[in-house]
């Protein structure tokens, strides 16, 4: 057991260490981060978005960027099927757009397995990220693309 004068004089160097990891953004891997696809686009990711630098998390397939984080990336999420979601493309990936929680908006591939997840906070960062991240999306096929209503149920 530590004596109170002991403890004090460790407090410094413990705060330190801990501190030391206070850099690390934590995240959750999406369930299918194992994917080795996520391997592939994790080591295509770019070493910054605009002024914001790559930053370590603590999850498979994440990635964050800025201090605070204000663009996340995780591989692995749950392929989305066909949705009312607007559906943009950039640079060859299509995205999915949730503003529901703007400015924090999220936006998940269409038409790639794995599918990914990024959440961008708009207050602080564009979806230029997108377009910074295409290369590393693009490195897994399009098995579908985006479509508007009309191909859907047919001009009326």
């Amino acid at each position: 057991m530590l004596r109170p004068a002991a403890l004090a004089a460790i407090a410094p160097l413990l705060f330190t260490a801990l501190s030391g990891c206070a850099s690390i953004v934590p995240l959750t891997a999406a369930e299918d981060a194992t994917n080795p696809d996520c391997a592939e686009m994790v080591v295509r990711l770019p070493d910054a978005i605009d002024e914001h630098e790559l930053r370590e998390t603590n999850a498979q397939a994440t990635a964050a960027w800025g201090s605070p984080a204000v663009i996340l990336f995780r591989c692995g999420v749950e392929v989305p099927g066909p949705s009312t979601l607007p559906c943009y493309t950039l640079r060859g990936v299509d995205w999915l757009r949730d503003d529901s929680d703007a400015p924090n908006y999220v936006f998940t591939t269409y038409g790639r397995d794995p599918a990914v997840e990024v959440i961008i906070d708009g207050d602080k960062a564009s979806s230029n990220a997108l377009v910074a991240l295409a290369n590393a999306v693009g490195s897994v096929p399009a098995q579908g693309e985006c479509v508007d209503a009309e191909d859907v149920l047919g001009e009326e």
